[in-house]
C-alpha cells in the first residue's frame, strides 16, 4: 500500500516546482502533460494535476493545509524560518501571517501561488 496528498492546480509544472523548491526535491512528469509529481519527504508523492474541465475543482480555502516542516539542531530557527519564508515568496508564494513562535516551534502561514495554504514550520 501507498500513500500520496493530490493537489489540483491551474499550473501543475509551476505548483511542482513550487514544491520542488520548498522540499529540495526534483519535480518529476507524471503520468500525462497535466501531471506532476515531487517526492514526500514522508515517503509517497505530493501528486499536482489540472482537473479535468468536465469535472473542475474550484478553489477552496478550507482548514486543510500542507505542512513543510524543518527542524534545527544547532543555530537560530526563526532564522532558518526567515530563509524558508524568503525562499517560497521569491518561488512565487506569499505571506499571510507573520512568523511567531509556539511551543512547539516557530511557524509562518504562507499562500502558494495557487492561493492554497501552507505552514512553514521549524522545530528546535
Amino acid at each position: 500500500m501507498r500513500g500520496s496528498i493530490v493537489l489540483a492546480a491551474d499550473d501543475p509544472a509551476n505548483l511542482a516546482r513550487f514544491y520542488g523548491a520548498l522540499l529540495n526535491a526534483p519535480p518529476q512528469q507524471g503520468w500525462g502533460a497535466t501531471h506532476w509529481r515531487v517526492p514526500w519527504p514522508a515517503g509517497g508523492f505530493l501528486e499536482l494535476y489540472a482537473p479535468s474541465r468536465s469535472r473542475p475543482q474550484p478553489r477552496q480555502p478550507g482548514r486543510m493545509a500542507l505542512c513543510l516542516q524543518q527542524s534545527v539542531d544547532a543555530g537560530d530557527p526563526a532564522a532558518l524560518l526567515q530563509a524558508w519564508i524568503q525562499q517560497a515568496t521569491t518561488e512565487g508564494g506569499s505571506l499571510l501571517e507573520p512568523a511567531r513562535h509556539e511551543p512547539f516551534g516557530v511557524e509562518a502561514w504562507l499562500q502558494d501561488p495557487e492561493g492554497n495554504r501552507l505552514l512553514l514550520l521549524v522545530q528546535a
